[in-house]
């Protein structure tokens, strides 16, 4: 069964006319008719009981008729969704992050985009690593990715949300609180709260990259998921570690922070996705981005290297 068949049944039964209804299509009358006849003959039933005076329904007709006005208004529904799936206004992204940055840029995002475009569902996939965000953006299994530079992945693009410097965190009644800046080289013989290794965290790669700068391997006592756990860890007194500024809002009994001493270390977080992925939802997600999630100033300068 042809759809212009269904469209032309209809206007004649609303219109129980053939010259208005092939006025109202914008054609001539014989094709109408024509085209009323091929679907009758598809059905295998009489439509329309017709004369020089009048049209009118016949029961067949009559019972076609609602099922008919479904049809098309469900293939108009379907076509305004490919559509507006096309322009970028429905469909899913998915979105992996960890880490205390995510945290607060996230809800920013996610609320934006909720606004902009209420058909887009975001996946959020939690505990996604920076590192492991990454490689899952790479490899096509994520769209989206809270990521920290650089990014060397070809075909992975960023768009950089934050900037960041390392801090130290360590107890209240910790002989170093009472130091306003903490010589990374200082904490040779402590012992460090961090994250899990080989779990994808930028994070510890970081902080064991500063110590070694210093001149020691951090001696980790005690591995946690979460930037909240680790400093609860640290105010109980299991250890010390180092953090981001970002993280300076969680704030317990116990627990202080401190700047480093010497250059500061800056890292800089970043939303990472394929330059080649296909999807329209995630275009529109990323243009949401550069308004909740603009480019602070200073990051707009040539990244340094921690």
């Amino acid at each position: 069964m042809e759809l212009r068949h269904v469209t032309a049944f209809l206007a004649v039964a609303e219109e129980l006319h053939f010259g208005r209804a092939a006025k109202r299509l914008q054609m001539a009358q014989p094709p109408l008719s024509q085209q009323i006849r091929q679907l009758e003959k598809e059905l295998g039933v009489q439509l329309f009981e017709r004369n020089t005076r009048s049209v009118r329904l016949t029961n067949a007709g009559q019972s076609f008729l609602e099922p008919a006005r479904t049809v098309l208004a469900d293939l108009d529904t379907a076509t305004r969704a490919a559509r507006a799936a096309g322009r970028g206004e429905f469909g899913r992204v998915t979105v992996g992050f960890a880490g205390a940055s995510s945290h607060e840029t996230l809800p920013l995002l996610t609320r934006a985009v909720r606004a902009a475009h209420p058909g887009i569902e975001l996946v959020l996939a939690g505990q996604t690593y920076a590192n492991v965000a990454l490689a899952q953006v790479a490899e096509g299994s994520l769209d989206l990715g809270f990521v920290r530079l650089p990014v060397t992945q070809p075909g992975v693009a960023t768009h950089v949300i934050a900037e960041e410097k390392l801090v130290c965190a360590l107890p209240s009644d910790h002989q170093l609180a009472q130091r306003e800046r903490i010589p990374v080289a200082a904490l040779a013989e402590e012992p460090f709260v961090s994250f899990p290794a080989n779990t994808g965290s930028s994070l510890r790669d970081v902080t064991v990259a500063a110590c070694e700068r210093a001149g020691f391997t951090p001696r980790v006592v005690q591995a946690a998921p979460d930037s909240h756990t680790i400093l609860a860890l640290v105010a109980a007194g299991v250890g010390v570690t180092l953090t981001l500024t970002s993280c300076q809002h969680i704030q317990q009994t116990g627990l202080v922070y401190r700047p480093l001493e010497g250059p500061p270390v800056r890292l800089r977080a970043a939303l990472a996705w394929r330059r080649d992925n296909p999807s329209a939802a995630l275009r529109s997600v990323l243009a949401v981005a550069e308004k909740a999630l603009p480019t602070p100033r200073r990051a707009q300068a040539p990244a340094e290297v921690p």
